[in-house]
């Protein structure tokens, strides 16, 4: 039997768990990754990719935790996909620089205050007529329109990247072999006694916290109901302004090729959808659509929908928390981003907790194991099957 002794060992090939790896690396650490199926998993593949600044959550009309917390996240991204900051994403693919927030009517003068404080500024502005892209740009629009310097990125340009840069740390176990006990843990014929451990595995951290006998943190899940439509689309990135704190719609799109466009529907819609059966989840989108860009023909599409869990770290009341969590206990980190966006924030975490536990790295290079690595995890819209 193959020992083995890295100082970190990170279970979850999503974005937090790939970008964790690298920094740690990068920092000397000998890192390894596990992953059951895919890179990019669960979550990370069936993100909308966007990079929240918090403007979203100021639609209450005031500055919370949630929008002081991810500020900054947007300037920490940018700096990656420039090829100047703590990783070098620069090869991938930004689909849109920024978002739009659009409403219906006039936009609350409270909202507008919110917009102008010091925490907003340079991150939101107020569009005027002349400067409104399509689907916008027509007589027929007469709301309010702003634009929001939050990129939104090709999640699968970003996983396929970062797998490339990853993948010699990267491999697949099956999960049905895992065992663990005090002196570590074995997969087959394969011993790893890591000097910490990270569990980073979405909805997956249910189960290897069950492994390691670990009763806290205990984990929420919040399901949406994703809708996609796809055909001759023009390309839009934005949030439709609703009654509550979640927007109403949010909308991303993806090209196809072939003049098609995708189009990512969350928001509202995809909350409250998780009671309906997709041909009802269907019909409200389209309904939806019908009332807030009535001008558009939405007919000689395609559309399916994705059914998706968010899990998270319990909060009382099951509400979304406001920043990524990292806890554990002894030398097993448990860590859930919350948003793609924290990613970062939460690989400062570990690296942050590491240096003050004493845990130096050695500066060798990890060993290579006796397992495969694990392919790239395929974007929702090309596992449908049939397009209604």
């Amino acid at each position: 039997m193959s020992t083995y002794q890295p100082d970190l060992l990170i279970f979850g090939g999503g974005i937090a768990g790939l970008w964790t790896l690298l920094r740690a690396r990068r920092a000397g650490y000998q890192a390894l990754l596990l992953e059951s199926a895919a890179l990019g998993g669960l979550q990370s593949i069936a993100s909308q990719g966007i990079i929240h600044g918090g403007s979203k959550y100021a639609l209450k009309g005031g500055i919370g935790k949630s929008t002081q917390a991810i500020a900054d996240m947007p300037g920490i991204w940018r700096d990656a996909l420039a090829g100047k900051g703590a990783l070098d994403l620069s090869a991938a693919r930004v689909l849109s620089p920024h978002q739009h927030l659009w409403s219906s009517g006039g936009i609350r003068s409270s909202l507008a205050g919110v917009f102008a404080s010091k925490l907003m500024q340079g991150k939101v502005a107020s569009l005027a007529r002349a400067q409104f892209p399509p689907p916008f740009d027509v007589p027929d629009f007469h709301g309010s329109l702003y634009e929001l310097q939050e990129p939104v990125l090709d999640v699968s340009s970003l996983l396929r990247l970062m797998r490339e840069q990853a993948l010699p740390a990267c491999y697949r176990y099956d999960p049905e072999k895992l065992q663990v006990d005090d002196g570590g843990l074995r997969i087959g014929q394969l011993r790893l006694q890591p000097r910490r451990v990270l569990l980073a595995a979405g909805e997956g951290n249910a189960g290897l916290l069950e492994r390691w006998g670990m009763r806290f943190p205990q984990m929420q899940k919040r399901p949406l109901h994703m809708v996609m439509l796809k055909g001759p689309l023009p390309a839009l990135y934005a949030h439709c302004l609703g009654a509550s704190a979640v927007p109403r719609l949010t909308v991303t799109s993806y090209p196809l090729g072939d003049g098609e466009m995708l189009w990512y529907l969350g928001g509202q819609l995809a909350e409250e959808g998780v009671t309906r059966t997709p041909a009802q989840q269907i019909a409200v989108a389209k309904s939806e659509l019908a009332k807030l860009l009535p001008w558009m023909d939405f007919s000689r599409l395609g559309w399916a929908t994705l059914e998706i869990n968010r899990a998270e770290v319990a909060t009382p009341g099951g509400k979304r928390p406001d920043d990524c969590y990292l806890g554990g206990e002894g030398p097993v980190m448990v860590a859930w981003p919350t948003k793609l966006a924290f990613a970062p924030r939460l690989a400062d975490l570990v690296l942050q907790k590491l240096n003050q536990e004493g845990l130096k790295p050695e500066g060798e290079e990890a060993p290579a194991l006796s397992l495969p690595h694990p392919p790239l995890a395929s974007l929702p819209w090309e596992q449908v099957d049939a397009w209604n």
